[in-house]
C-alpha cells in the first residue's frame, strides 16, 4: 500500500558508549512516534551485529559481529516498534560490510541522526505467508481511528 503524509522531523545525537540502536527504539517511544523512519545519520560505531543477505525465516544465514573503529556511511530503515534497519560502515582503509541491523551498535565518537515520522500514518509489521518475516504495514490515519 502506498500512502502519502505530513512530515515532522526529529534531530538528536547520541554519545560514546551508547548503544544505538536501543537509543532509537527509546527515542521513538519517548515521543510516541508513529510511522518514524530514518532520514540521514553519520557517525561511528565501536561494535556491530549485522545479519548478511540471503537470509529466510527458517535459516538466519550469517550472522556478523563486528569490532573496531568503523565510520557509519548509511542508515535506512524503519523505526516503528519491530524496527528494519539496515546499515553500512565503512573501515579504517575505507572497505565497507553492511546488513540488516540485529543490534549491539556501540556508538564510538558520535551517532548524529535525522529521525522522520510522517504523522498522518502508522507502520507496524505482520507476519507475511510469503517471505516468512513480519512485513511491513502502513495505515493512514482514519484506517488507524477505525481498527481502535
Amino acid at each position: 500500500m502506498a500512502a502519502g503524509s505530513a512530515l515532522r522531523v526529529h534531530a538528536v545525537r547520541f554519545g560514546p558508549g551508547q548503544e544505538l540502536f536501543g537509543s532509537l527504539q527509546a527515542f521513538v517511544e519517548e515521543r510516541r512516534l508513529r510511522a518514524p523512519f530514518i532520514i540521514t545519520c553519520v557517525g561511528s560505531v565501536t561494535r556491530a551485529t549485522l545479519r548478511l543477505a540471503n537470509a529466510t525465516a527458517t535459516d538466519t544465514n550469517e550472522v556478523l559481529q563486528l569490532s573496531g573503529r568503523y565510520e557509519i556511511v548509511s542508515l535506512v530503515g524503519t523505526l516503528n516498534s519491530d524496527a528494519h534497519l539496515h546499515i553500512s560502515l565503512a573501515d579504517a582503509q575505507g572497505a565497507t560490510v553492511g546488513g540488516h541491523v540485529l543490534g549491539d551498535l556501540e556508538v564510538f565518537t558520535t551517532a548524529e541522526v535525522v529521525v522522520g515520522d510522517a504523522v498522518d500514518l502508522q507502520f507496524s509489521r505482520e507476519p507475511d505467508p510469503r517471505t516468512g518475516f513480519p512485513e511491513l504495514v502502513v495505515l493512514t490515519r482514519p484506517e488507524v481511528e477505525r481498527a481502535a
